[in-house]
């Protein structure tokens, strides 16, 4: 098991300092200045937080193949939560995070007051039912236990899935925010709730267990052939993204990162590595 990377917090960089007087004028770099007026040092590595599979994969195929051409320093800082990223983005111990979706992120904004907005999607990482005593979803029966995300936008997207696999029933309109507690029919199932990087890691204990797909990953799942049930992509809103702290979207070194986290090379490398596990997402930004 991986440990947490603890990063120590270090001085804010020229990129998050506020300029001493307000602009009135044009700059002779305008393009080298945030949406909030900081001046980016286009010199320094763009530090992105990043879960291990398949974003810091995904970042590393970058920054080995695509950045040096683009004039792009790298460096892929890896998380095994879904915290720290944003709080160290917040607080300046990274620039960027590549991690997360948009149900997620706005969930995490309004608990914690962050404010963290996505630049450009780049994958789906679709949900799945796992099992290793369980080789097919009709043979899930009353009396057995499958374990769940136990946060807020991840719980309630793995309970749409059980909905929409007929294993048990939801109160309308709840939604990707489901609870527990809105189940109205759990056809005689247990659940257990855990964080969602552990999950993997109960399948011996459990019958069955939604897992998250770069976790499924880690634990050498692939979700395209050993799901018993996986999300469609066709319209899913869970399309993983770059992020930055409000402000910091215009930073250069950010714009490089999101057009190469865009480009054919890298729907190649996740075409090729991820065969199907991992679909691509490119189009318009995320919405903000």
């Amino acid at each position: 098991m991986r440990k947490n990377i603890k990063i120590t917090a270090a001085v804010a960089s020229a990129a998050a300092l506020a300029l001493g007087l307000s602009a009135c004028g044009t700059d002779s770099d305008p393009a080298s200045k945030s949406e909030s007026g900081a001046k980016a040092d286009t010199s320094k590595a763009l530090v992105v937080a990043a879960s291990p599979t398949p974003h810091a994969d995904i970042l590393n195929f970058v920054k080995k193949n695509l950045a040096e051409k683009e004039g792009l320093k790298l460096e892929v800082k890896e998380f095994t939560d879904y915290v720290l990223p944003n709080t160290a983005t917040q607080n300046g111990q990274v620039d960027a995070n590549f991690f997360q979706h948009k149900p997620y992120l706005d969930d995490f904004n309004a608990k914690n007051k962050t404010t963290i907005v996505p630049v450009v999607n780049v994958h789906l990482e679709p949900l799945g039912l796992y099992s290793k005593k369980i080789k097919d979803l009709k043979d899930i029966k009353a009396g057995q236990t499958i374990a769940v995300p136990n946060d807020t936008t991840n719980g309630g997207r793995a309970l749409q899935l059980l909905a929409e696999n007929g294993l048990i029933t939801l109160k309308d309109g709840v939604g990707t925010s489901a609870k527990l507690s809105d189940i109205t029919d759990k056809k005689g199932l247990e659940f257990k709730e855990l964080e969602a990087a552990t999950v993997p890691r109960a399948l011996n204990d459990v019958d069955a267990a939604v897992i998250n797909g770069n976790y499924a990953l880690e634990a050498k799942l692939s979700p395209a052939k050993d799901s018993l049930a996986l999300e469609k992509a066709e319209g899913n809103p869970y399309a993983n993204f770059l992020a930055v702290k409000e402000g910091n979207e215009k930073d250069p070194r950010v714009e490089k990162l999101a057009k190469l986290l865009n480009s054919d090379e890298v729907k190649k490398f996740i075409d090729d590595t991820y065969q199907g596990s991992i679909v691509a997402s490119f189009g318009a930004p995320a919405a903000s």
